[in-house]
């Protein structure tokens, strides 16, 4: 999709082995794989530390890409996004003194262990280097070794998602988690439950959360010193209120085709209160306001939406729901349509459905996410029919655990299937989610929405086991409990 030429490996292990399983698929298109061992690393340790002269940047104007951010695949597969020189430019200004930012040796220093190929973190990192900021990079999250990073950093800001901070919060208390010299973390998808309680007990007097996406049309941030602000993702006053008023527009869908709801006799679409929310439409004066996914004019053409509200007008989907209360603050609400969000992931259930279906043995296989107790997010189920013939005493559970975990993300694995004897269509044989994740996992409301499920019987991926075994009422009150985490 990008069109690249090399390819950096890194040496973790894992990573490596990943990679050798598509080691052919990969140097068949013309790529050249660079693993970053010992010897590749001292050679770019002996490389010139001299900036590269003005004319290899003379012709590059601001809507030119800097790099290509693959989204995280909240409508489907993940799409290549351009990030462009203007998006960037204040992020990487010196004089930026947005957060009250500091550069220069006395000033901030940010802490980063978030994966780089992410947007959070590896835009953070580089507009950090850019701006004059210090940086401290960590390998990778860690609770054990997270206070101890951030006190020998002497790190005074530093990058979050949101489950990483409950992470910490649950964890024991670390003889260094207030001995530091932070004052603020940067960062999104800090949950409601965890944000107070993560400032006071690590000490950390102050929250920037933004809320965007890798196309970037809508955006915003929030930079709480107070409760005021807190759980929120943006604040706005009267008069930014009333200049939005018309670009900002929370609107109604369908949940079950993800279309925006229409007037049957007007053809346009009826706004919801702010108080209510629902997907913000974003308005743009042309298809240019979005730098369009890469090489892919088909998706970016549907991110669009005509005679919205009257004859003419263009809105930008953005995919997000939100809602804004009487005093400017902005909370947010859901992502929208099929994919769930699991372990700081958004799972994509058409790729987990291709996978799974083809598999020798399953017949038809419908992804959704459910809530879990004492757990953020959906985490992944499946209601699999077997294939004719295949029963389900005689299937291998483990085989199938261990061709999931080869072809797919860790996060989206799924956690629980619902054995099913019939598919959940609606009447033009569709499949019909909506009954299915209404009940979820939790076995005891079965048959409540899907007629004839009471009887259905869930397997699950349980920690320690190496297969999928049979889930119990006794492990639904051990995850209720908070005995059991996955």
């Amino acid at each position: 999709m990008a069109g690249v030429k090399i390819v950096l490996v890194d040496e973790d292990q894992g990573c490596h082995e990943r990679f050798e399983g598509v080691r052919g698929t990969v140097e068949g298109m013309g790529v050249t794989a660079f693993k970053i061992d010992e010897q590749l690393t001292n050679r770019i340790y002996q490389g010139s530390t001299q900036v590269p002269g003005d004319e290899y940047r003379e012709n590059v104007i601001g809507t030119d890409p800097i790099c290509l951010l693959y989204t995280s695949g909240t409508t489907g597969l993940p799409k290549a996004g351009k990030f462009m020189v203007n998006r960037y430019h204040e992020r990487g200004n010196p004089q930026n003194l947005t957060f009250d930012q500091k550069a220069g040796p006395n000033g901030d220093r940010w802490y980063c262990c978030m994966p780089l190929f992410h947007g959070t973190g590896g835009l953070a990192v580089m507009g950090g280097l850019t701006a004059g900021v210090s940086v401290a990079i960590g390998r990778k999250f860690s609770v054990s070794t997270f206070w101890d990073d951030i006190h020998d950093s002497q790190s005074t800001i530093f990058v979050y998602v949101g489950e990483a901070a409950r992470y910490l919060l649950m964890a024991p208390s670390h003889p260094r988690e207030r001995d530091h010299r932070l004052r603020a973390m940067y960062g999104n998808g800090m949950r409601p439950d965890v944000w107070n309680r993560f400032k006071e007990r690590f000490n950390v007097p102050e929250v920037i959360e933004f809320f965007n996406s890798t196309e970037g049309v809508l955006a915003m941030v929030v930079h709480s010193k107070g409760p005021f602000t807190a759980t929120t993702v943006a604040q706005h006053g009267a008069i930014i209120r009333r200049v939005l008023n018309d670009i900002y527009v929370p609107v109604p869908i369908d949940p079950e085709t993800g279309e925006l709801l229409r007037d049957p006799k007007t053809g346009f679409v009826r706004r919801n209160s702010y108080n209510k929310g629902g997907e913000i439409l974003v308005a743009v004066p042309s298809e240019q306001a979005f730098a369009g996914y890469h090489n892919n004019p088909k998706a970016t053409a549907k991110k669009f939406e005509r005679d919205v509200f009257q004859e003419g007008d263009l809105y930008y989907r953005s995919g997000d729901a939100l809602r804004r209360d009487d005093d400017g603050r902005w909370y947010f609400l859901d992502r929208l349509g099929d994919t769930f969000r699991w372990k700081s992931e958004n799972v994509s259930t058409a790729e987990v459905a291709e996978v799974l279906g083809r598999y020798s043995g399953v017949g038809e296989a419908m992804v959704y996410g459910a809530l879990v107790p004492r757990h953020d997010g959906r985490a992944g189920c499946v209601a699999l029919r077997l294939a004719d013939g295949v029963s389900p005493d005689t299937f291998d559970w483990r085989v199938l655990l261990e061709y999931s975990r080869s072809k797919l993300p860790r996060y989206a694995v799924p956690i629980f299937l619902r054995l099913i004897k019939e598919a959940s269509n609606t009447d033009n044989q569709k499949q019909n989610k909506a009954p299915l994740r209404e009940e979820g996992m939790e076995i005891d409301k079965f048959g409540t929405k899907v007629l004839g499920g009471s009887d259905d019987v869930v397997m699950w991926m349980k920690p320690g086991e190496d297969r999928y075994v049979q889930f119990t009422m006794a492990d639904l009150e051990a995850l209720r409990a908070g005995k059991t985490s996955l």
